[in-house]
């Protein structure tokens, strides 16, 4: 009887017989490929950066700026995937950006103080509401477009770009709105924009948690279906590499101190006493990137868990049977621009509140970093492939480039080229990738 389980075992286990250690190791861990080339492409650009501007770049105040520049365009890039995915595209995000940010500035600075007074609490809730309901409504008429009246993603969204960016202007005829609600100017960072020292440590314990927790249901769906499992050693190793790396992200936000006159008006404010060195307050993780990780969560819960996200993907592997299976594909396409012009408005909230003010130029260029952040992240222009967290490390890798070219004093005009490249660089893999793969 034992015998006969301990052959059971081995046979419900995942085959890792064959190859070097490096792809025994890969083959018990699952893990993706093309995800592990872009996390070591980042790791190159990191220490190219940080060699080329001096030692500025690998820094707990440039990594931190880093999370909070990328985060407005990772929230955008998780609802890409989906756009990308079922062989659509998206062209208009930046304008809509930059619409629904200034309708938002317009509702909390000039509308909702004369009806609820200024400082009211809920003006924060009021406007973040009125924008993604804005932005939804912006993403049904473009899907109703696209689905119903059978024009095409690219020209319907390209018009898109167009219209909402002269509609920014339109809504305060060119004129930057600021200064921002105080409770909504956390959305965007900085000191009060951030959660500290202790609450980030007990938000890495409790991701470290809810990776452990999420390996052993895992496994337990794995066995009611019957499905090879991982060797426990390689269980252990994903929640080893996942802990580590959420400690070591902490621990780089924790050390990022307050400007020192900051910390010294709150020291004088509270009655600390300031030791000779200054005070050392750290700013832990910043609001806008644990937004961020919100929407990558239920993002990524709702394309591998969910029906809808079962539709998407059914959909951009093949649109002819998925609707001969009785998917309503019109009414999918119309809820996944829904679902984009919603996280553009969350994307929105995050750059305004960053800058503290409601402009024109706000967005401009974005839809580029999305497109790019999605297609680098693994998402096929074909169809039906992608990942909300390749995605979500696809803009990291983007805002890392930019962020690494600022700091090398180069041009605009040349960011924007190299930006362009890498985009065109990305979309090359994917087509040999998928060539391979056929």
């Amino acid at each position: 009887m034992a015998d006969h389980d301990a052959i059971s075992a081995t046979r419900n286990t995942i085959d890792i017989s064959g190859g070097n250690a490096l792809v025994r190791f890969l083959k018990a861990t699952e893990l993706d490929t093309r995800l592990l080339g872009m996390i070591g492409a980042l790791l190159l650009i990191w220490v190219g950066f940080h060699i080329l501007s001096g030692g500025l770049f690998i820094t707990p105040r440039n990594l931190w700026n880093l999370s909070v520049q990328t985060a407005s365009i990772a929230v955008m890039a998780t609802g890409m995937v989906l756009v990308i995915v079922t062989r659509n595209i998206d062209l208009s995000v930046g304008s809509a950006l930059g619409f629904v940010g200034m309708v938002m500035g317009v509702v909390q600075v000039e509308v909702l103080p004369g009806i609820l007074g200024f400082g009211h609490p809920f003006i924060w809730v009021i406007t973040l509401a009125v924008g993604i309901v804005i932005g939804a409504l912006i993403g049904a008429a473009q899907g109703s477009i696209i689905a119903y009246l059978k024009v095409p993603a690219f020209i319907v969204t390209l018009g898109g770009f167009l219209v909402w960016r002269g509609a920014a202007w339109w809504v305060t005829s060119g004129r930057t709105v600021a200064p921002l609600d105080p409770t909504f100017q956390l959305m965007g960072g900085g000191p009060d924009g951030a959660i500290g020292f202790a609450a980030s440590w007990a938000f890495a314990a409790v991701a470290c948690i809810g990776i452990g927790a999420y390996l052993y249901y895992a496994r337990v769906q794995r066995k009611r279906f019957n499905f090879p499992l991982r060797p426990i050693w390689a269980e252990a190793a994903l929640a080893a590499m996942g802990c580590g790396v959420v400690i070591a992200a902490v621990a780089v936000f924790n050390a990022y101190p307050w400007p020192t006159r900051i910390a010294a008006r709150y020291a004088e404010a509270n009655g600390i006493p300031v030791p000779e060195g200054g005070l050392f307050i750290s700013h832990g993780i910043a609001i806008p990137v644990l937004m961020a990780i919100g929407v990558g969560v239920v993002m990524t819960f709702l394309s591998t868990r969910t029906r809808f996200g079962r539709y998407v993907f059914a959909m951009g592997g093949n649109p002819e049977a998925a609707e001969l299976a009785g998917i309503n594909t019109r009414w999918v396409t119309v809820k996944i621009f829904m679902l984009m012009g919603a996280l553009v408005a969350i994307a929105s909230s995050i750059a305004t509140a960053r800058l503290n003010a409601s402009t024109n130029a706000l967005g401009t260029l974005d839809e580029l970093y999305v497109i790019a952040a999605a297609v680098i992240g693994g998402t096929s222009l074909g169809g039906g492939v992608g990942t909300i967290v390749g995605a979500m490390m696809g803009a990291l890798v983007m805002q890392s480039l930019q962020s690494g070219m600022v700091l090398m004093g180069l041009d605009s005009p040349l960011q924007s080229i190299v930006v362009g490249l890498v985009l065109v660089f990305a979309v090359w893999l994917d087509t040999l990738y998928r060539n391979r793969a056929q």
